[in-house]
């Protein structure tokens, strides 16, 4: 088993502080180790080394033929082409995704800006566009600083299955931690469930293991 990990906060998470993504995402990265001591881990963090936009110069370099780029284009391309490639090579996803503003954080927007890539990771047919990511298994770590789960405000769950369907992702799993600005009470109410939900998967994962 090969496991992605891609933490997309603003921030990371050190000494028991920061992003409460990136640590619900550590604690199911460690359970399905657990569950399956074989298993490697990539760990991409995109807090640590944000992932450079979409922008004009990065769109000509990804439309210029291979052998015509400039250094830089090369350079740029490369950047995208070692995310797909580590997308590519998993077999379970773990995502790290805090709310800001009702949606993902503009990390993961350029990450998935980034994996997203024509005749590679996914294909135009005449039935429509086609998904080549798959046969794996995804989880997303949702942290909310309110409660948003199953209301029209959740504009994150339908961008996540959307973007991760259109590449060939279907199987996914959703783990909430919700109202993490609602005091401390509901702070460790969202803690203890997103635990709850870590300690079924990794139950899961120990019986297909």
């Amino acid at each position: 088993m090969n496991i992605l990990q891609v933490n997309s906060s603003a921030r990371s998470w050190n000494n028991g502080q920061g992003s409460q993504s990136t640590r619900l995402a550590n604690e199911l990265v460690a359970e399905l180790r657990t569950a399956n001591p074989d298993a490697s881990l990539t760990v991409r963090d995109l807090t640590a080394n944000p992932h450079p936009v979409l922008d004009e110069a990065t769109l000509g370099a990804l439309f210029t033929p291979v052998e015509q780029r400039t250094a830089a284009q090369a350079a740029r391309v490369a950047l995208d082409d070692a995310l797909i490639a580590e997308i590519q090579a998993a077999d379970v996803v773990v995502l790290g995704v805090p709310m800001i503003n009702f949606g993902v954080t503009s990390q993961l927007k350029s990450w998935f800006d980034a994996i997203a890539k024509a005749r590679v990771t996914f294909a135009y047919t005449e039935k429509g566009p086609v998904g080549l990511l798959t046969g794996k298994k995804v989880y997303a770590v949702l942290t909310r600083g309110g409660v948003y789960r199953d209301q029209p405000s959740d504009s994150q769950v339908p961008y996540l299955r959307t973007m991760l369907g259109f590449l060939g992702m279907t199987d996914v799993e959703f783990i909430y931690a919700e109202g993490f600005a609602m005091g401390p009470d509901a702070e460790a109410r969202a803690i203890e469930s997103a635990r709850a939900e870590i300690a079924r998967i990794a139950g899961g994962a120990a019986v297909a293991a």
